[in-house]
């Protein structure tokens, strides 16, 4: 019979144990490695919608530079305690220009349909009809919804210090859930 006990105890031990460290690591990934984010803006809108919460990869950025065209998760150049989300279109050394609705990087106009198929506009003092360079260890930002978005056209450049992530995959509601383009 005590011996039954403390087998018990020894399992019951072993559960929590099991449990504590399955609590630290999802610690520590959600700390580190994913982010979790809601959107309060139609900024990104078709892509992101008012109240959709998204998951990022908070580490990619450490391992790689972001690429034109992702949806990228940055603390706000004016207020860094604001985390933004806008779609990556200039990288920092390149040239970029806006004009009849049409972006253009180092004098070449940008093709990819993910890009072109959202942006109409050519407001904002940051590549409004004119070549402006993104300067180094910084990016050049816009929303999706351009008619509405403030963003790089308006407050210029994300420094690289201010990357939080890629935006990944779209959780709730669940109607809408998937993978972020």
């Amino acid at each position: 019979m005590e011996t039954k006990k403390k087998r018990i105890k020894k399992e019951a031990f072993d559960w929590f144990k099991s449990l504590i460290w399955a609590v630290v690591i999802a610690l520590v990934v959600r700390v580190f490695f994913i982010g979790n984010f809601e959107i309060p803006t139609t900024s990104m809108v078709p892509t992101l919608k008012v109240n959709d919460r998204l998951l990022s990869n908070n580490i990619v950025y450490r391992i790689r530079p972001p690429r034109r065209g992702e949806v990228v998760i940055f603390k706000y150049p004016e207020d860094p305690k604001r985390a933004y989300v806008k779609r990556m279109i200039g990288l920092p050394g390149e040239k970029v220009k806006i004009s009849n609705g049409m972006i253009y990087i180092n004098g070449q106009e940008v093709k990819d349909e993910i890009i072109t198929s959202r942006y109409y506009y050519s407001e904002g003092y940051y590549g409004n009809e004119q070549e402006i360079e993104i300067p180094m260890n910084s990016y050049y930002v816009l929303g999706d919804n351009s008619i509405i978005s403030k963003d790089s056209r308006y407050w210029g450049f994300v420094p690289a210090k201010n990357l939080i992530g890629k935006a990944l995959f779209i959780y709730w509601p669940p109607w809408r859930m998937g993978f972020i383009h």
